[in-house]
């Protein structure tokens, strides 16, 4: 039951950390250090205290703010650093005791079975479903078709340091211990230790990247993530749902619905793919990280292969697999043994790969009866046809109860994650393509294709796709930039086709830049074509998404090829950077109304990939929220998110917190494909279009004013963040120019780093203010 006060233990956390860095700080830095920061802590709470009294004692705040910041000016830069490293420590490990609090508030609604359901949970989701009338099977139909894709992208906003997070994820494990309500007294003490033990630890650890990280170390950080949180919490969010069904909707449904080949999370990356603007992320990069993630797939499956081979000891068996296994008296042990051998060879390979000294060929000793030496897993059917024969044969023997364990988890994992973990989308500007395309017109002697109309550029474009002859001559000279594209494609038709994603063209203005990325896949031989996804992401192209989706469903051929589904992707952060927030926002509702209206008009399905998350000034607030807001129409159980780089610990980084945010997004989902938000009247419409015209002028001319940029530029940090290790891509489109050439995401980070949120409000106040 929740008590009077249930965020009494999140304040009791915050206090015994901060006793505890007050401590390390006395212990590190001298009493007089410790005292200085309790002084200036102290003056900050009654000043802030002054403030929000009333008016009457907000002059005496802001006196007393006054006084604190002369004192401060007078501090050398010695002492400035080490007292901003205490205070953002001790903000850090309130944020940690704050997301461990928000995983305890979950346990407590799980604790009683007849208290309220935690909103959007599995339970609290399809109870509300139920209540509205819908029938559980056509709700069980739409669990079915649910495909969720969350894509991590590695956006330069993650300052921390990974041996930071490391030791964060370590204090919340022992907040967790220490929830415990049978903790001994010896027992408690350890823990307390063990916690001071790791305070010290990160005030001994240097907060700052002596290196720009490259885009394979961006890779393999989040590649991490599976191995700490999702591989264990994926399979638990699979069965928290399945109990959630048997309740709501009866057991028989449930158990109908739920196959080893139930998936509706899977999983994305732009790490390593996302060469829009990134110079380092090269062909050879891409290669190295869609091998590094195979090689993590494999030895987290070999993990598993490994205990189940343990768990499995069994004698009795099914026919099927006395037949596959032989006479062995331990079949299952039999069966899993060539699967480890298998992804033992995997791992070798691999890491052969990506060592540069590939494997020829392995001793005969070490192959396995009637093996040959290229036997190494290439598809997940490979890994799974065993497991499945094991699964059949537990069930066919009364060993149900075995097989719905880890077994089951494992085929799952491998249904959601593939041999890959991970399908890397690439994404490049729509102009790099433009440019290889007029480079080789220009060498065949076809002409400008840079300098063709839209039209001559699609009869071309259709024509070359019709065509069986090469058309990227082998010994084609080329500049860099012409061959690194060129080479892209090529590799495409290199890497097994599970391993990649989608193909996404930014800055996409016409249907020939979709066409484009068609035409050179065709080219290269790409034996699975990437699904080729046009992010509409400026405030013009987001207005221009309905009539160039028009344009090109009308092509007949462009119909066939993407079978019935299109998928587009709307970008947040550079429309919220060029026309304000609101402005923003009401074209990216108004655009993803245009695509399902044209899509419609062809008998297409949208499926929309949504680039938003991060703070409000890119798109970022409540995930169920923001799901549920989504026009009629636009969530049909397919959906695809980004998980922005800042955000991925704190949504990802622990398991409860994983375990969660799966449950939100999934459920949101659900609830948005079956009980979509109604559409907005007209005389509604009509208000927004005012205010979104109100609040972007009001924007604009804010930024238009002299002196703007000056300012920006000395009371943030924008020019120093190109100069911090946070991540491998430029903070600029180009080197040269004002604000126009600033990406959002740095364009937000720097007004973050001042706590002036402008970004997120800017033009607002002046439009409601006229509104009413």
């Amino acid at each position: 039951p929740m008590t009077n006060d249930p965020h009494a233990p999140l304040r009791s956390d915050v206090r015994k950390l901060g006793a505890m860095l007050g401590g390390v700080l006395r212990e590190e830095g001298g009493e007089e250090f410790f005292r200085t920061v309790e002084s200036i802590r102290q003056s900050s709470k009654q000043a802030r205290g002054m403030e929000q009294a009333g008016r009457v004692l907000a002059d005496q705040g802001q006196s007393g703010r006054g006084e604190l910041a002369d004192w401060m000016a007078g501090l050398g830069s010695g002492d400035a650093l080490q007292l901003s490293r205490a205070f953002s420590h001790f903000l850090t490990l309130a944020n940690v005791a704050e997301q461990h609090h928000r995983i305890r508030r979950g346990r407590e609604y799980q604790r009683g079975e007849d208290g309220p359901r935690q909103p959007g949970s599995c339970q609290d989701t399809l109870a509300r479903l139920v209540a509205a009338g819908l029938p559980p099977e056509r709700i069980v139909e739409a669990i079915g078709r649910l495909q969720v894709e969350l894509v991590f992208t590695a956006h330069p906003t993650e300052i921390a340091r990974r041996s930071l997070l490391q030791k964060f994820n370590r204090i919340d494990h022992l907040l967790a211990e220490q929830d415990r309500s049978d903790l001994t007294v010896p027992e408690r003490r350890e823990a307390d230790t063990a916690l001071r033990r790791e305070i010290t630890a990160i005030w001994h650890t240097d907060e700052i990247r002596r290196g720009k990280p490259t885009p394979q170390r961006e890779a393999r950080g989040g590649l991490l993530l599976f191995e700490q949180t999702l591989w264990n919490e994926l399979p638990r969010f699979l069965r928290r749902l399945e109990e959630a069904m048997e309740e709501q909707l009866g057991e028989g449904l449930s158990r109908e619905a739920f196959t080893h080949r139930f998936a509706p999370v899977r999983f994305g990356s732009w790490m390593g793919g996302d060469r829009d603007g990134n110079p380092f992320v090269t062909s050879h990069v891409t290669r190295e990280v869609c091998l590094t993630s195979r090689w993590m797939a494999a030895a987290l499956y070999q993990r598993e292969i490994n205990a189940l081979y343990e768990e499995l000891s069994f004698t009795d068996c099914s026919a099927e697999l006395r037949e596959a296994a032989g006479d062995d008296p331990a079949p299952y042990r039999a069966l899993l043994r060539t699967v480890r051998e298998r992804l033992e060879r995997t791992l070798r390979w691999l890491n052969g790969q990506l060592k540069g000294t590939p494997v020829e060929r392995l001793p005969e000793s070490e192959l396995p009866a009637g093996g040959t030496q290229q036997e190494i897993y290439q598809e997940a059917v490979e890994l799974e046809e065993p497991l499945l024969l094991c699964y059949r044969s537990l069930r066919e023997t009364g060993l149900g109860i075995v097989a719905g364990g880890r077994l089951l988890d494992l085929l799952r994992r491998l249904t959601a994650f593939g041999l890959t973990l991970v399908r890397l989308d690439i994404r490049q500007e729509a102009d790099r393509h433009t440019q290889a395309l007029d480079a080789l017109t220009r060498y065949l002697g076809l002409g400008a294709y840079g300098e063709w109309s839209e039209e001559e550029r699609l009869a071309f474009l259709r024509r070359e796709l019709r065509e069986k002859r090469p058309f990227i001559p082998p010994e084609f000279p080329c500049g860099p930039e012409v061959r690194e594209v060129l080479d892209t494609f090529a590799l495409l038709a290199e890497l097994p086709p599970e391993s990649l994603g989608a193909y996404v063209i930014s800055m996409a203005k016409r249907p020939s830049d979709i066409l484009a990325v068609e035409l050179l896949q065709h080219a290269n031989h790409v034996p699975r074509p990437l699904r080729v996804v046009p992010l509409f992401e400026t405030l013009d192209a987001l207005q221009a998404a309905g009539s160039i989706l028009r344009e090109l469903l009308a092509v007949e051929e462009y119909r066939e090829w993407i079978g019935g589904r299109m998928e587009v992707m709307v970008g947040y952060s550079d429309s919220t950077k060029e026309a304000g927030r609101l402005a923003s926002a009401w074209a990216l509702y108004k655009a993803q109304e245009e695509v399902v209206r044209v899509c419609g008009e062809f008998g297409v399905q949208p499926v929309f990939f949504h680039g938003r998350g991060g703070t409000v000034g890119r798109g970022g607030g409540p995930t169920g929220q923001a799901i549920l807001s989504l026009p009629p129409g636009s969530v049909s159980g397919r959906l695809r998110l980004t998980e922005q780089g800042e955000m991925i610990q704190s949504h990802f980084g622990t398991p409860g917190l994983a375990l969660r945010n799966l449950e939100i997004t999934t459920m949101a989902t659900l609830e948005a494909a079956l009980l979509p938000a109604d559409t907005p009247p007209e005389p509604w419409r009509a208000v927004m279009d005012s205010l979104a015209a109100a609040s972007e002028t009001s924007y604009r001319e804010f930024l238009a004013r002299p002196g703007f940029v000056e300012f920006f530029r000395a009371v943030t940090p924008e020019q120093e963040l190109g100069l911090l290790n946070v991540g491998s891509r430029p903070a600029r489109r180009s080197a040269e120019g004002g604000l126009e050439t600033l990406r959002a995401i740095p364009w937000v980070f720097a007004w973050t780093q001042v706590r002036l949120m402008l970004p997120a409000w800017l033009g607002i106040a002046e439009a409601l203010a006229g509104a009413t």
